[in-house]
């Protein structure tokens, strides 16, 4: 089964360390390598990429080594990808044109 890292505790995303196929499930596993959970892709998403773990709100933190790296800007559902189609960046402004591109 491939696998995703947590890399902190209070992460609610997790990096995808290979490209997964929607539908596909992913071990989960902590920054120490121990296993934490299944977690099922709802869309493709390539290598390196983020997964929720859990359900995200909007305006909620995108939670990445216990930083706060981004804020959702709609619903993310636990497996879902999460990338700048769904999350405005809290470090740069990313372009309208990239985001449609992206999404």
């Amino acid at each position: 089964m491939k696998r995703a890292i947590r890399m902190h505790p209070h992460d609610n995303v997790v990096t995808a360390l290979a490209s997964l196929s929607a539908g596909e499930k992913v071990q989960v596993v902590s920054a120490a390598q121990e296993p934490l959970q299944i977690l099922e892709a709802n869309k493709e998403i390539p290598f390196g990429h983020k997964i929720a773990l859990t359900k995200i709100n909007p305006g909620d933190h995108i939670l990445k080594y216990g930083e706060i790296i981004g804020i959702a800007d709609q619903m993310i559902q636990p497996g879902d990808h999460v990338h700048i189609h769904n999350v405005e960046s809290t470090r740069l402004q990313i372009p309208k044109e990239v985001k449609e591109r992206e999404g």
